[in-house]
């Protein structure tokens, strides 16, 4: 899959190490340029956080509830995000890669230039996200929820998608042909202009009614 169109992030070529305050995070909190590694970032509920130029490696996040956090040039690397509350976030030029997003709650968010590379999202809430230049190469996403997100130039490459919502996601220009599922949330009205694979055809047959006979 080609991921140049998806603008990466911005980082400096080195990063200082930095630490989260030990007190815990306020709402309206900004944290920029640094690494943030090897730790447990734990029961933390704050509004409008940000993070700006910071590597997340290896960091497990546990009982958080940020919503409209703001990630610019932001990476995670190797971190556990199940479960976080990241409702109606601004991310933009992010990566996260070889994360666990079990559960992770996206609802609302704004979400630019971002890739989900070799994750395990299986039950993500993407609800009425809305998607620009994004790309989930080799993520497993079972059951996860993309109703009526908006879905502009996202690409999926091998994902695992069974179970998955797309209920009033128009699927227009979206390649689901390298993916595995047997079963989709969708309707009809979303699906004309997805490109589907000669094999997933009697996936979607039954939306129609129809019966296949081999």
């Amino acid at each position: 899959m080609s991921t140049s169109k998806i603008e990466a992030p911005k980082m400096p070529k080195e990063l200082p190490s930095i630490s989260l305050p030990e007190e815990g995070m306020d709402s309206e909190d900004s944290f920029h340029t640094g690494l943030i590694s090897d730790c447990t970032i734990d029961n933390q509920k704050a509004s409008k956080v940000a993070f700006d130029k910071i590597i997340f490696r290896n960091v497990t996040f546990t009982r958080i509830a940020m919503k409209d956090i703001e990630l610019t040039d932001v990476i995670f690397e190797k971190c556990d995000l199940s479960n976080v509350d990241f409702g109606q976030a601004t991310i933009h030029r992010t990566e996260f890669r070889n994360c666990k997003i079990m559960g992770m709650d996206m609802t609302e968010a704004t979400i630019r230039n971002v890739l989900f590379d070799s994750c395990l999202g299986d039950y993500a809430n993407f609800r009425m996200a809305n998607f620009r230049q994004v790309a989930f190469q080799e993520c497993s996403l079972l059951s996860a929820d993309f109703y009526e997100t908006t879905l502009q130039k996202v690409q999926y490459e091998a994902c695992k998608l069974d179970r998955a919502q797309f209920s009033g996601a128009k699927l227009a220009g979206i390649d689901l042909s390298s993916c595995d599922f047997t079963s989709l949330g969708v309707g009809v009205e979303d699906l004309p202009g997805c490109i589907i694979s000669r094999g997933q055809a009697s996936v979607f047959a039954s939306l129609f009614g129809l019966i296949l006979k081999e």
